[in-house]
């Protein structure tokens, strides 16, 4: 962990405690808090933990912080599961998305601290074919990685260029909601678990009665929240969503992990027939001032070649397609880090500590093509 980090803001009468540390977090550029009794508030800052230098904190100090801030039923709920998701807004209109969890018989927090405004492509150094992306009409589009890379953020981006540009209804159900929309030429309903809706299975069941023309899926996690968004996908609406897998060709066989055997010739069809973009994409600590982290992308689009392998099982040939398509604007995770060690935001040593091959990414900052393989 690093050296410790003296750090203080001012109390304003009425305003929850936590809220003084959250408005540390701003101050200080971090993107998560974390609370544990017997330690003091740690930062993330550029990916690394710092400590506040305060006194350790105690059961009772953990507890109070969020008793003042948790309503009634969601304390019910945390007592119940022994972890509860919810977000919170403090001074400034700055929103926290906060995961209580119990370890030990104590009360624990992550807290990630969410931008007001919805950042767009640029701003988050996105590359400019998720705009493409986000223009079509009809069909899946997921966006994976590891927690807390930014599939958040990303997805935000995309639903607000559809705000910006579309006359539609777009529907988002999340646990929590992270980023709130304001409506421009679109209408946008945003629904949150434990708060308008009691869990998944009722969100998604009533979904496709609210006449939605986009449809936000915070987190794909089960065969039930997989299966309703390939429905609504299939019945002509476009829907977003998030699953955990370390890239496009691993997303297609997390997928089908959560299915029995026998049901996985029927998801492939379902697959090759209603994806239409994978985004993969992990953090990287940059070197350029004013971003402390970029994220590297890599992009799958599903043409016809890509429909065909995922509905044979031959899945290993789509790395060879995103590594033939960049025509289309197509990209694998390696490419898209050796762009941004050229581009003087990551640095090599970096780059190469996060490559999913190692020996492929100096070959490509060295400029030699590499050809087929299973590689990231």
């Amino acid at each position: 962990m690093g050296e410790t980090i003296v750090a203080d803001a001012p109390d304003r009468p009425g305003e929850p405690k936590i809220d003084k540390l959250f408005k540390i977090m701003v101050r200080q550029g971090a993107s998560d808090l974390h609370l544990k009794v017997g330690q003091p508030p740690i930062l993330r800052i550029s990916g690394t933990l710092r400590a506040l230098k305060s006194d350790p904190l105690t059961d009772s100090q953990v507890q109070k912080l969020f008793d003042e801030v948790l309503r009634p039923e969601q304390a019910v709920l945390l007592h119940e599961r022994g972890s509860f998701d919810f977000a919170h807004e403090f001074e400034g209109g700055w929103r926290v998305r906060i995961n209580l969890f119990r370890q030990r018989g104590h009360l624990s927090a992550a807290c990630r601290l969410v931008q007001i405004q919805v950042p767009n492509y640029e701003e988050l150094h996105l590359p400019p074919i998720l705009s493409k992306i986000a223009e079509i009409p009809v069909g899946l589009v997921l966006v994976v990685g590891a927690t807390g890379c930014g599939k958040s953020t990303t997805l935000a981006a995309m639903i607000n260029q559809i705000n910006l540009t579309r006359r539609v209804h777009i529907l988002t159900v999340e646990d929590p909601i992270e980023y709130s929309f304001t409506d421009s030429k679109a209408l946008i309903n945003q629904r949150e678990i434990g708060l308008d809706v009691p869990d998944w299975p009722s969100a998604l069941k009533y979904a496709m009665r609210e006449d939605p023309n986009v449809i936000l899926i915070g987190e794909m996690r089960d065969p039930e929240t997989l299966h309703a968004g390939l429905t609504a996908a299939e019945t002509g609406h476009l829907v977003f969503g998030t699953l955990h897998a370390a890239s496009s060709y691993q997303a297609i066989n997390r997928i089908l992990e959560l299915f029995p055997i026998e049901k996985h010739a029927m998801i492939r069809q379902a697959l090759a027939a209603n994806l239409r973009a994978v985004i993969a994409q992990m953090l990287l600590p940059s070197s350029k001032e004013g971003f402390r982290r970029v994220p590297a992308v890599e992009v799958l689009l599903c043409n016809p070649a890509v429909r065909n392998y995922i509905a044979k099982g031959e899945d290993e040939k789509i790395v060879e397609v995103i590594r033939g398509g960049a025509g289309e604007g197509m990209q694998d995770l390696t490419s898209a880090i050796a762009k941004l060690v050229k581009e003087d935001m990551v640095l090599r040593k970096t780059a190469l500590e996060h490559a999913p091959n190692r020996e492929r990414l100096e070959m490509e900052l060295r400029g030699i093509s590499v050809g087929g393989g299973i590689v990231g």
